[in-house]
């Protein structure tokens, strides 16, 4: 096998190695504030509610992390539905990078749909998330 041809994959380890250590430090964090919150009670208290009275999209991340640590998933939906989901995404993510680390063959997305997707501008991307926060904000604190 030529050099040329096991650069890639070897980016590509290295690459999934980088997106694993940020992926452990996210999922250290949370799980040390969702520890100490169940813990003590103590938590941070979030700036936007204090302005504006409503919710913001991460509110109840805290409480729905110390409900999934005493193994409570409903009372951990009931917090923050779209942070759950986020995260069970970010568990899947993980579980592929963890896969590209170890050098396993990993499943591909099609060639189609990943031209699709490289197709849409960084900011179209930036612009969907941000709406669709915003859409969360809106609903939780109005229905």
């Amino acid at each position: 096998m030529s050099t040329s041809a096991a650069a890639p994959h070897v980016a590509d380890r290295r690459r999934a190695g980088r997106r694993l250590v940020w992926t452990g430090g996210v999922v250290a964090v949370g799980v040390a504030t969702s520890a100490l919150y169940r813990l003590t009670g103590l938590g941070f208290p979030c700036p936007w509610l204090a302005l504006t009275g409503w919710q913001c999209p991460l509110c109840g991340g805290t409480r729905m992390g110390a409900a999934l640590l005493r193994g409570d998933v409903a009372a951990a939906w009931s917090y923050n539905a779209v942070a759950l989901l986020a995260l069970g995404g970010l568990a899947l993510l993980a579980l592929v990078w963890l896969l590209q680390w170890s050098g396993a063959r990993v499943p591909r997305v099609p060639r189609r749909a990943t031209s699709v997707l490289a197709a849409v501008p960084d900011w179209g991307w930036t612009a969907g998330w941000v709406g669709a926060l915003v859409l969360w904000t809106v609903l939780r604190n109005v229905l």
